[in-house]
């Protein structure tokens, strides 16, 4: 039995560096582009440990000279020697540390970069199932972990090594004897390494697990700060902060303290070693030019020897971020063009859904939907909430792909279309207006920087957004703020319409694009909207029946299925749900005035 076990805990340790290295080489990987830098570096890493063994040959040779009366042009020769190996050994050094932690900072950067690329290819589905913050934790914080796992362990492995093999070499044409017996006791070194580098690894993954939660926290608190603060939720919120911040810091502090461990540990065994070294010394009756450059070298062989022997101690610490950044550039891209995609170029002359089933999560979402739109019509979509009348929309653009059936354009089924073509020909407007941190002209213009800002303007005064633009401190060029924070709820929208007029889209999407609106911005969002609809083939979500009574068809969803379809009169007389819902929001009309029906409200 526990023979069983010693064999388990040997197969975890094996797997777990087997992991390791794997995910080490796998980020080495990254650094092919830029060999010829990390070549250039390990040449000026050899010319810095050559000139290190020679400033401690000079300096023997020095003590010798000196000490023995020597002639003083030999000393002179000696002294003028040493400034010019510490210049080259100064200038390897800085030269061997810029190109090698260039070549760490790129990898970085093109790791971050790709990690960012990837999330933008990823689906709706993979997002709803993660939090932002945690999200954003991995793209910031944890490749910025890697940096030294890339940029320190690089630099000690390209460079220490022929330090090490210099400096040893020396003391081994000094005292072979002395020289074999100090640096048996190296290897003895790596034992605290070996003891706490493995828990330095599991403290650093949850160290980083518990970062991203922190903000997660962050984003979440002050994107809905204003909820925060109309619910007087400020002391709960820094009290989850403060909560996850003792969780961080214990992890934290939990690394510190095994890090910390190892260096007394390993100045310990080496004193240990120089002692013994002394002894020897006297009992060898060694020079004293011979003992003193001895031991300087010693000392100078110990710094080479404590950074090879925390690689292994820096790669623990950093597989966790590796790790956690591969999980996402491991994530299959499920939404994607098909190798033989065809461009969609052609007029949009109808859309149809042919016995479409969804599901999430093998729940089921929409069942066997199957209605066709034809170009210029303007349909409706209704339905009690859940009812998933979001999720057909989203259908239509690829943010997700039907389970079942399929969604047509001209008879081709939209996924035979690349996305980029698909896309462009369809423009979305929604409750939640979506605008960036950049000027108005900027977001109108985004997916179209190419437009002229004659064109903007000409988008924004269809929109009815031009007057209030104008009022702005530098009209088209004011920088509107994170989300559009400098903006009305109806200004926020009018630039969102505007954005897909100049987009001018054959498809257009409305999910509840009026309905946070006060009445005076909802009668100029929908002034902007009939000016937008004109012409295109509508799909328009609403809860308010009113916005949507005129349009040519309303298609009526119960449980994920189209029970009702026709025009408001149609489903009117058919007394079914679109008639409840009807009769829900306009029963204050049957009543004697307003006031009475506010007072049952």
């Amino acid at each position: 039995m526990a023979k069983h076990k010693l064999n388990s805990a040997k197969q975890k340790l094996t797997a777990s560096w087997g992991q390791q290295w794997a995910s080490y080489k796998r980020m080495i990987g990254y650094t092919r582009p830029y060999l010829l830098r990390l070549v250039v570096g390990s040449i000026f890493g050899i010319a810095f440990a050559g000139s290190t063994t020679g400033l401690l040959m000079a300096a023997r040779n020095i003590l010798r000279d000196v000490f023995q009366n020597a002639p003083l042009t030999n000393v002179i020769l000696l002294a003028l020697g040493l400034p010019l190996l510490a210049a080259a050994r100064g200038l390897g050094q800085f030269l061997s540390d810029y190109f090698i932690q260039w070549v760490g900072n790129k990898v970085v950067m093109d790791l971050r970069v790709a990690t960012f690329a990837h999330l933008q290819d990823l689906s709706m589905r993979y997002f709803s199932k993660s939090r932002t913050g945690e999200l954003i934790s991995r793209v910031v914080n944890d490749s910025m972990m890697l940096e030294r796992a890339v940029s320190v362990v690089l630099g000690d492995l390209l460079k220490e090594p022929f330090v090490l093999l210099g400096v040893a070499g020396y003391l081994v044409w000094l005292d072979p004897l002395l020289a074999f017996a100090s640096l048996v006791l190296f290897p003895i070194c790596l034992i605290p390494i070996v003891l706490f580098g493995r828990r330095v690894r599991r403290y650093a993954r949850h160290g980083q697990e518990r970062l991203a939660a922190l903000v997660s926290i962050i984003q979440e608190a002050l994107t809905g700060i204003r909820i925060v603060k109309a619910f007087s939720m400020e002391s709960y919120e820094v009290a989850r902060f403060t909560e996850e911040c003792r969780h961080f810091f214990g992890r934290i502090m939990r690394v510190a303290r095994d890090k910390a461990s190892i260096e007394p540990l390993i100045v310990f065994i080496s004193i240990v070693g120089l002692a013994l070294m002394v002894l020897y010394a006297r009992w060898a009756r060694m020079p004293a030019e011979d003992f003193i450059t001895f031991t300087v070298a010693m000392l100078a062989l110990y710094e080479p020897v404590k950074k090879l022997s925390k690689i292994h101690l820096h790669i623990q610490q950093t597989s966790a971020s590796a790790d956690r950044i591969f999980d996402i550039l491991d994530t299959p891209v499920v939404i994607k063009d098909a190798p033989d995609a065809l461009e969609l170029g052609e007029r949009v002359a109808e859309l149809s859904f042919n016995q479409v089933g969804f599901a999430y999560d093998q729940k089921p979402v929409l069942r066997d939907l199957s209605f066709t739109v034809a170009s210029g019509e303007r349909v409706a979509i209704v339905g009690n909430s859940g009812a998933g009348k979001t999720t057909l929309v989203n259908l239509i653009p690829r943010f997700y792909d039907v389970s079942a059936g399929s969604v047509l354009i001209n008879g081709t089924d939209i996924r035979r279309f690349t996305l980029k073509s698909l896309r462009q020909q369809i423009g979305m407007v929604t409750q939640e207006t979506i605008l960036f941190n950049d000027t108005v002209a900027a977001n109108i213009a985004y997916g179209h920087a190419e437009a002229s800002l004659a064109a903007v303007e000409q988008a924004a005064r269809r929109a009815h957004a031009h007057e209030f633009i104008l009022q702005m401190p530098q009209g088209y060029n004011t920088v509107i703020g994170e989300r559009g924070m400098h903006l009305s709820g109806g200004q926020g929208q009018r630039l969102a319409i505007a954005r897909a007029i100049l987009r001018n889209p054959p498809i257009l999407i409305l999910d509840e694009a009026t309905s946070a609106l006060d009445s005076e911005s909802e009668r100029l969002v929908q002034a902007a909207l009939d000016d937008l609809m004109a012409g295109r083939t509508v799909f328009a979500i609403a809860h308010r029946l009113s916005t949507i009574m005129h349009c040519d068809r309303i298609l009526v969803l119960d449980a994920g299925r189209l029970v009702e379809t026709g025009k408001h009169q149609e489903l009117l007389d058919l007394n079914g749900i679109y008639r409840r819902l009807y009769d829900l929001q306009f029963a204050h009309l049957t009543s004697d005035s307003n006031s009475s029906y506010l007072a049952k409200v």
